[in-house]
């Protein structure tokens, strides 16, 4: 297989890969709510992604990943992934719902740090990372269209149930492709892998400036995660945008993601490390206190919403690429785990607990939600993350060059 053909198949790989969560994705909390889930339990089912993380930092990134070809992983997990969606977009009581999701969530986190993997173990340069992620933008914003045609302006269950059966054939199709990606054989442990690398992975968080890049990564994730769950109801409550196109209005986000993946290591190698990341994050800031003072404003909040392709790129993408380029090769893989933790598990888990119930409390008797009050908080958080890069976060290198053995 050539390189271009390969950089092909994994860009296909990863867009498959995000469009089954962006199917759901940005409905997934008005559908809950349709549905007369209390915040309580929103945030039990938020919780779902923090339990698979964990789960995944053993299983996917320790005996999977040492078992198991990383494309028949990815096939099998989609499959099991896929039955596990149909039956919540059938489940309208509490329990089914958040047994199915559950499910659904032990299976499919873990492949999102397996194709990282297996992007990363199939590209000839490291900095091609961001081409070939860029599938993934491409997936989520094609992922958002169907639903300009399923969904009415004001869609209810019925309708909107739908979200999980357009991921479900998502699902399957990725696992069907799955068996046609590089085979990525497993690893063994006389490659020099170190069993419980996990381990060292967390003793890496002494030196200072992975500590301050896992607290920040924290905070961010809570900020990232926290648009997702309040960004839909916002546009179509408080902006006014119809229920069947916001999903299209939010994919504007990911379209301008594509073009800052595709210039991303030219970012860092200008920029550095710090720079980066610091504009990645003060961009969600930017975009909240948008969405505070311009919400009468739909020519605003739709512009506002291209800043999404700094957000991830500049700090998240960055985030991946320098875990695999700063981080001693045996720890590489549980080191992304850990920070899948912080990103999809712990930020998803305290975003879904605490901007649900923070929505409760700034609803008033007439069912209008002080949203400028509101978007204050994450805005804030997003400050502070990016006040703690630029004064405590001095890595070992200053552009995407060297390892912390180096160090």
């Amino acid at each position: 297989m050539s390189t271009q053909t390969r950089k092909l198949s994994l860009f296909i790989m990863m867009a498959l890969q995000l469009a089954i969560w962006g199917a759901w994705a940005p409905k997934l909390f008005p559908y809950m709510s349709m549905l007369g889930f209390t915040a309580g339990q929103q945030a039990l089912v938020g919780s779902c992604w923090g339990i698979a993380s964990v789960v995944g930092i053993f299983f996917s990134n320790q005996f999977a990943d040492r078992h198991f070809a990383a494309e028949r992983f990815l096939a099998v997990s989609h499959v099991i992934g896929s039955i596990c969606l149909l039956g919540a977009a059938y489940s309208t009581s509490f329990p089914a719902f958040f047994a199915f999701y559950l499910a659904y969530s032990l299976v499919y986190v873990p492949t999102l740090s397996v194709t990282n993997t297996v992007a990363f173990a199939n590209l000839p340069n490291g900095k091609d990372f961001g081409q070939v992620r860029s599938g993934g933008t491409v997936g989520w914003v094609m992922a958002s269209w169907p639903f300009v045609f399923i969904l009415s302006e004001h869609s209810g269950v019925e309708q909107v149930r739908s979200i999980f059966l357009v991921s479900a054939g998502i699902s399957f199709a990725l696992a069907v492709f799955s068996l046609t990606l590089p085979h990525t054989p497993p690893k063994k442990g006389g490659e020099g892998l170190d069993s419980l690398a996990w381990r060292r992975a967390l003793g890496l968080l002494k030196k200072p400036f992975v500590a301050v890049l896992f607290f920040v990564t924290f905070l961010d994730s809570v900020v990232h995660n926290g648009y997702f769950v309040m960004a839909d109801a916002f546009l179509t409550n408080r902006v006014g945008i119809a229920g069947n196109l916001s999903m299209v209005v939010l994919s504007l986000g990911q379209i301008a993601e594509v073009l800052t993946m595709l210039v991303l290591g030219v970012v860092l190698g200008k920029l550095g490390w710090r720079k980066t990341m610091i504009v990645g994050i003060l961009g969600h800031a930017a975009r909240f206190l948008a969405f505070a003072f311009l919400a009468d404003s739909v020519p605003a909040i739709i512009a506002v919403q291209l800043l999404h392709g700094i957000c991830y790129a500049f700090f998240f993408a960055t985030v991946y690429i320098f875990v695999d380029e700063a981080f001693p090769k045996d720890v590489r893989s549980s080191a992304q785990g850990l920070f899948n933790l912080l990103i999809l598990g712990v930020g998803n888990m305290v975003a879904s607990y605490v901007f649900p119930n923070l929505i409760a409390r700034l609803t008033g008797a007439d069912g209008k939600v002080d949203y400028s009050t509101l978007f204050l908080v994450p805005a804030g958080l997003a400050a502070l993350g990016a006040l703690v890069l630029a004064f405590a976060f001095n890595p070992p290198t200053a552009a995407p060059a060297g390892t912390l053995e180096d160090a």
